[in-house]
């Protein structure tokens, strides 16, 4: 019982330093809160470039003026895995963030009127417990975390992201968006 007690206690320990390290780095939450700031102070309007989305969300981070909506913190515009460092190069560079080389996706040309359910901010590759959860362990759930215009966040399991991505093009043919 000794051996299986230090187990337990190991394997608890373990899960704790792995989500204080790993988890939460890049707080889908926060960028939410960012694009209804941003929306806020821009008549309705999200983020746009004619520059490809990674410029688009470089708008949420401009360190160089009273406008940073994600306080000086890149990371939350990046999935897990990602530490930001293309993005704090590019706002110290003033460069463009290559669409390739985001390891989120943004949906640019939404306003705040459209559906609040259309999803405007996902992680580009899914990791096992997402980046609030993430897991250490070969068996977890592999999971996207997404952003809607709302601001609101929602964890979609790699079994359901056909499905939703399949709904999100029918929502965004509603609001205007071209098929292909």
């Amino acid at each position: 019982t000794l051996c299986r007690s230090c187990l337990s206690v190991g394997l608890v320990a373990c899960r704790m330093w792995f989500g204080l390290n790993y988890a939460h780095q890049h707080c889908i939450k926060q960028t939410g809160m960012a694009f209804r700031l941003y929306a806020a102070d821009h008549k309705g309007k999200l983020p746009f470039s004619t520059n490809g989305f990674g410029k688009a969300l470089l708008e949420l981070a401009d360190t160089n003026s009273e406008n940073d909506y994600v306080g000086g913190f890149v990371a939350c515009l990046c999935g897990p895995g990602d530490d930001g460092h293309i993005f704090a190069e590019a706002l110290q560079n003033h460069s463009v963030v290559p669409e390739d080389k985001c390891s989120r996706v943004y949906i640019q040309g939404l306003s705040e009127t459209n559906d609040p359910g259309i999803c405007i901010l996902f992680d580009r590759d899914s990791c096992r417990g997402g980046d609030h959860v993430r897991s250490p362990w070969a068996w977890g759930q592999r999971i996207r975390e997404v952003c809607l215009l709302d601001g609101s966040m929602q964890v979609i399991a790699d079994e359901g992201w056909p499905e939703f991505s399949k709904k999100q093009v029918e929502l965004l043919v509603a609001a205007g968006f071209p098929r292909t």
